[in-house]
């Protein structure tokens, strides 16, 4: 079989292009493309396109034509993706191990220039800003000038690579967040590409540095969240390879009451889908109810993709679509999408179904408003039930039936509530007086200290944000206003969201609440919440209170908001301006009012919140194209400050030896033209024992850097005073505060040291309790491999890649748990590190494992897929522990990358083989 057989010629507007039908593989009897989810068909078209009889074969191409609905073993092929989408903060990491890539190339004799990104590669500078300033007009140049003054060395860097590099864009901070730049600019759906006399057309695919990279899923375009090191071998020519996927089918029928949200939706979406289970696998949406569900509304789901453990959330393109490229200014690309894909059998119609591993159902006239918190974004809230919820997280208990009860009876003349006090222990009912800026107020637990309108999950919505603003003028007109408690902030995904704000008139009632535009990046979203006022989160510390953020956002894993903020919800645009007027969380907005207005009247939720109708009629009339236009025009250039960064073109980077933001990493370091064959793994110590659900928040750095953590020590010493920290983040360039960050959150919880939290264990056998860093370079001393021993869902959240760079540097050579999420499984494969799985049942507490033991691992020798390895754990007694663990390296090609000791040798080794 030739790929060549199945091109076929296409004219859109006067123009041919050349394109893959995969329809013929139906008609020739080989496959029957017709079943196949509308996913799966855009992998048989990468790998007819791609078939060369070598990387990809006919026999791949069949794999994934014939799939079927249940593997029984995992079913490898070799996916090649279009480009690669990278934020600032995976997006400097990678570029610092390409530029030390060139250099290794050229230690060895070969010509670094080799070193390329093959495909498209396009970084968006968007994690970096941090909510320093806010609350007035001045908030966003501020913060900007802060992100240069703290992060000038990175960008410069970026700004090296974008010149010196082929295939390689950045978009300069100040833009947006990189997944909203991607859905409404950078996404193709269909791309058009030169290929020898003609125009080859196909569907737009990618991976991305980021988790969310999912958000694009609603537009049809195939992406999912891949570690740097992964990003990096698809940037040098090298296949993704995964494992057909399983393919959960949901079908949405009806449509979204009055008053509810895309964001009640998505809340309602993960906790169902996290509940059932999808991990490793894709999740398609289809049915009668996709049709009132606009672009947006989607992309709010397929963002939340990581939130409900699927590889991607994915909707089929449809008319819905092409309405959208129009909207966001690309008429062209709308065209040729739905020439194409009316072609190739990829537009969605309700005509026909495909078949499904398994198929959920979904009423969308069933979904209520909702939050989710307060550490887990599938842990949904209902409106109703957030004050009940919240006397839970204090050990109270709250009857919501008898206050509602109370409520109703003890309603005044003029409208007025009394209230009882919650019933409780008193630790609710605790309240200080503090004096913030000259006022006086009192803060105490479930008061809300941050509320932010952040992210690409929700500020890529019009709707939901319209909503806030009329929400806003709503409060506004009736008197209300936010406490100074609460730090208020709006940081849009897109430069679009303030026109379409400023058009409608609503910018003014937004920042009458405090609401002022803050930056255009993740912000909050990613832990730059930036610092408390300095009493605030003294208050806090001082008397342990469980304070509240509400925020738009995806993501609200302990510790990752703010590190003195134990209790964050998620939530729509407009109930963050809710939370914020009534200034904390254990309150029942369904039938407490949000305050009082001057007069001493209440204000109910219900009174203030927009029609839909409203709502639309503002979308209609003020999001309009000019603005796409307008902006994403100029979305390249950089503002005055990236336009006075000064660089020079060069093959090689020049390293500054006293810079304490990029460091040349370690990873070619004795180099070897030929690898190590993998041995046995002996006498290993465990590092850390740690529970289910450990995320790549406790793993990697992110957030702050505490200054009596080695990572803050390791700053002093080189000279950097505690306020010039700067984030984990922004200094993903230098392994050695990222190495002595890794495992050294705050909140981490290893039983070695239980019941402390934070970056500490037990250095054996002195049973010694150090930081972790330390105990890793005494063991390293030693010449002592590591383990780390974990329960279920190790390594779920974000796709961070140094969640396993800096597992490697401290010396880690396996982790032992009950099961992994995708991305850091795949991760730790391609830092060479073993990811090894408990045999189902078992798991260390059931094997009686405490984490004294020394660790012998057999059978590395000739190490296959999914091989079973002998373990034998040695307590100090001299009692051995027998058991089995499976080896989580899944195909060959992760074998290889391991015996190679992870995918940037094997990448190199190649290249400079050919």
């Amino acid at each position: 079989m030739n790929a060549k057989e199945f091109a076929k010629t296409l004219t859109v507007d006067g123009r041919d292009y050349t394109y893959y039908d995969i329809r013929e593989l139906e008609a020739r009897n080989i496959a029957p493309i017709g079943r196949l989810p509308f996913s799966i068909r855009i992998l048989v078209e990468n790998l007819l396109r791609k078939m060369d009889g070598k990387v990809v074969r006919e026999a791949d191409l069949k794999a994934v034509a014939g799939w079927q609905k249940q593997y029984d073993a995992p079913v490898e092929i070799p996916y090649h993706p279009a480009r690669v989408l990278m934020q600032d903060f995976t997006g400097v990491p990678a570029v610092v191990d390409l530029a030390a890539m060139r250099d290794a190339m050229r230690d060895q004799g070969g010509d670094p220039a080799r070193i390329n990104p093959l495909v498209p590669v396009e970084l968006i500078v968007d994690h970096s800003v941090q909510i320093d300033y806010y609350g007035t007009t001045r908030s966003l140049e501020d913060n900007v000038a802060k992100e240069y003054e703290r992060n000038g060395e990175r960008y410069k860097l970026l700004k090296w690579a974008q010149i010196s590099f082929d295939n390689f864009k950045v978009v300069p901070p100040n833009s947006g967040i990189c997944h909203q730049v991607n859905l409404e600019h950078l996404g193709r759906v269909v791309i058009a590409d030169p290929d020898g006399d003609g125009t080859v057309a196909y569907p737009d695919t990618l991976v991305g540095t980021d988790s969310h990279t999912t958000m694009i899923n609603a537009i049809g375009v195939m992406g999912w969240g891949v570690g740097g090191i992964e990003a990096e071998a698809v940037m040098l020519g090298q296949p993704y390879y995964m494992a057909i996927p399983e393919v959960i089918g949901v079908k949405l029928s009806g449509r979204l009451r009055e008053g509810i949200t895309a964001t009640d939706l998505v809340l309602r979406v993960t906790e169902m889908l996290r509940n059932h289970g999808v991990v490793e696998k894709f999740v398609e949406f289809f049915g009668p109810g996709l049709k009132h569900l606009s672009v947006p509304d989607r992309a709010t789901i397929a963002n939340m993709s990581p939130e409900y453990g699927a590889t991607m959330g994915f909707f089929p393109v449809d008319d819905k679509t092409l309405e959208y490229l129009r909207m966001t200014d690309r008429e062209p690309q709308a065209a040729l999408t739905e020439a194409y894909t009316k072609a190739v059998g990829l537009f969605y119609t309700e005509s026909e179904q495909p078949e499904y591993t398994q198929m959920l159902e979904l009423d969308l006239d069933t979904v209520e408003p909702s939050l989710a918190g307060p550490a887990r974004p599938q842990d949904r809230i209902a409106l109703s039930a957030m004050k009940g919820a919240f006397a839970k997280i204090l050990g109270c208990e709250y009857d919501r039936d008898a206050e509602l009860a109370h409520i109703s009876k003890f309603h005044d003349e003029s409208g007025n509530v009394t209230h009882r006090p919650l019933k409780c222990r008193p630790l609710v009912q605790r309240e200080f007086e503090i004096a913030l800026n000259g006022r006086h107020t009192k803060i105490g637990d479930g008061h809300v200290v941050i509320a932010a309108i952040t992210s690409c999950t929700n500020t890529s919505n019009p709707h939901v944000l319209i909503g806030a603003g009329l929400l806003a003028k709503a409060a506004v007109a009736r008197g209300l206003k936010v406490s100074p408690l609460v730090k208020t902030s709006l940081a849009p995904g897109s430069k679009v969201v303030v026109d379409y704000l400023e058009a409608a008139g609503l910018m003014p009632y937004l920042e009458a609440l405090g609401f002022h535009l803050a930056a255009f990046g993740c912000t909050t979203c990613i832990g730059n919440s930036g610092p408390l006022h300095p009493e605030v989160e003294r208050t806090i510390s001082d008397h342990n209170l469980n304070v509240a953020a509400v925020l738009s956002g995806n993501r609200n894993f302990e510790a990752r908001i703010h590190q003195n903020v134990k209790s964050n919800f998620l939530a729509s645009p407009m109930l963050v301006v809710a939370y914020a007027l009534a200034g904390r969380v254990d309150i029942d907005l369904t039938i407490e009012p949000i305050g009082l207005d001057p007069n001493g009247r209440p204000v109910f939720l219900d009174e203030l919140w927009p029609a839909l109708a409203t709502v639309d009629t503002l979308v209609r009339d003020h999001v309009k194209q000019e603005f796409y236009t307008r902006e994403y025009g100029r979305i390249f250039d950089g503002d005055q400050f990236w336009k006075a960064l000064e660089v020079t073109e060069s093959t090689t980077y020049a390293w500054e030896p006293q810079s304490t933001y990029i460091k040349k990493p370690p990873y070619f370091d004795g180099f070897q033209t030929t690898p190590t064959p993998p041995t046995q793994l002996e006498k290993a110590r465990a590092f850390l024992l740690l529970g289910d659900t450990v995320t790549t928040d406790h793993i990697s750095p992110a957030g702050a850097i505490p200054k009596e953590y080695p990572a803050g020590l390791h700053l002093i010493e080189k000279g950097v005073e505690p306020d010039q920290f700067n984030s984990y983040g922004s200094r993903r360039g230098n392994h050695e505060v990222m190495m002595r960050g890794t495992f050294a959150n705050v909140r981490i919880k290893n039983k070695l040291v239980a019941p402390k939290e934070g970056g500490w264990t037990l250095k054996f056998p002195e049973k010694e309790e150090m930081f972790n860093y330390d105990a890793a370079m005494a063991y390293h001393k030693e010449n002592i491999p590591l383990v780390v021993l974990g329960g279920k869902e190790y390594g779920t959240g974000s796709s961070r890649d140094w969640a396993a760079k800096g597992t490697h540097l401290l010396g880690i050579e396996a982790v032992l748990t009950e099961s992994y999420e995708r991305i850091h499984r795949n991760n730790l494969v391609g830092m060479g590190v073993l990811p090894l799985v408990f045999k189902p049942g078992e798991n260390a507490e059931t094997l009686g494992l405490d984490g004294s033991e020394t660790y012998t691992i057999e059978g590395l020798a000739g190490i296959k897929p999914r091989k079973t390895l002998k373990v034998r754990a040695v307590k100090e007694d001299g009692k051995e522990i027998a058991f089995e663990a499976i080896a989580r390296l899944d195909t060959d090609v992760d074998v290889t990358y391991f015996e190679h000791g992870g995918i940037l040798p094997y990448v190199l080794r190649k290249l400079m083989a050919g």
